[in-house]
């Protein structure tokens, strides 16, 4: 077969079923040499899985070895690079492209289902709750970019022309098959679906990320914790997101942390940001728009170098209209603890 993988000899077959492996149809089972069947324990395979050579150990960060291999697990229509560590699976893997080095272990299900852009494309209705400022977030969104999408509505032609550049390049990412990047660390997670994940990222104990990019790189590694739910997103080099932080429809940009239960929706986050405890909706945050405390609400509004007081709360209802009404509080504002405000309004630099 091409790319240096060959079909498994009767030899192979027979010593993998002796480990308690089991394949409908071990012609759809390639593997490269040198291969060690050694290495494979008790793993169920279906579709089309592809196997590098496994030769080597890999090692937890407390020190514990891990031999290179795959054990207990469930592979469908994957290909797995060399020396990739896959133990514990409960669920199944599907439909993955897996890096070198890749350590994946007590897992639930980690899949890719139907042909989809892994959050690319995801309209996120920004500054205003009820819609109409829609950004699409994309891989290489900028704040200069989302910017004008939002606040720029009276250039129709110029919001068309930058929202086809992002559906060309959402349709040309969309795929039937995950990647997980070389070097990536994957343990004790519930359920990843539709999700891509670059180099490098370490995730551990989530729940549930869906639909989404980890845009992770080896020197600035993506970082997402424990009990932490996301839907819809896409998160940038350098961020983390732990502490059963609660995520749907976000962009989030290089550098930024949330975390301690935060939650946020329909929001942009970029560079340097920081949420704790506290909650998110529909929010344009700017560079270093900062919230660490509980029972504060950002709502319909822009930020940057924004310091949130705790308790800060701001409305952007009107009565029996709704949600209909957004602010801005421009650089380098501080809300005092429990301020409220009654959008819209507009608040100068430095206040």
């Amino acid at each position: 077969m091409a790319d240096g993988y060959r079909s498994l000899s009767i030899g192979e077959i027979r010593g993998l079923e002796a480990a308690g492996c089991r394949s409908n149809s071990w012609e759809s089972v390639f593997v490269k040499d040198p291969f060690n069947a050694e290495r494979i324990q008790n793993v169920t395979f279906s579709g089309i899985v592809r196997l590098g050579f496994f030769n080597g150990t890999a090692r937890e960060r407390c020190g514990l070895p891990l031999l290179h291999g795959i054990r207990n697990a469930h592979i469908h229509n994957c290909t797995i690079s060399d020396n990739v560590t896959i133990t514990d699976i409960t669920g199944f893997i599907a439909n993955y492209d897996i890096g070198e080095g890749v350590v994946i272990r007590n897992c639930g299900h980690i899949s890719t289902e139907g042909r989809t852009s892994f959050g690319n494309g995801t309209r996120v209705a920004v500054l205003n709750e009820t819609g109409g400022r829609e950004v699409p977030i994309w891989d290489r969104l900028t704040s200069h970019m989302a910017y004008i999408i939002t606040l720029y509505r009276h250039r129709p032609v110029a919001i068309e022309v930058i929202e086809k550049f992002i559906a060309d390049y959402t349709e040309s990412v969309k795929s039937d098959r995950g990647e997980i990047g070389a070097g990536s660390y994957i343990a004790g997670c519930g359920t990843i679906k539709n999700v891509k994940i670059g180099y490098g990222a370490v995730i551990e104990d989530v729940s549930r990320l869906a639909e989404g990019s980890v845009n992770s790189s080896f020197k600035d590694p993506v970082y997402i914790g424990n009990d932490v739910i996301m839907d819809h997103f896409i998160i940038c080099s350098g961020s983390r997101v732990n502490d059963a932080a609660v995520i749907d429809k976000c962009f989030i940009g290089q550098g930024c942390t949330l975390s301690k239960q935060y939650s946020a929706e329909n929001s942009l986050f970029f560079s340097n940001c920081g949420g704790y405890h506290g909650e998110a909706c529909s929010i344009f945050a700017g560079p270093y728009t900062v919230t660490h405390h509980k029972s504060t609400l950002l709502i319909a509004g822009i930020f940057s170098f924004m310091n949130a007081g705790s308790g800060s709360n701001q409305s952007n209802h009107m009565y029996k209209l709704g949600p209909i009404h957004q602010g801005i509080m421009e650089r380098g504002s501080k809300t005092t603890s429990d301020s409220y405000v009654l959008w819209p309004s507009r608040i100068g630099p430095f206040t």
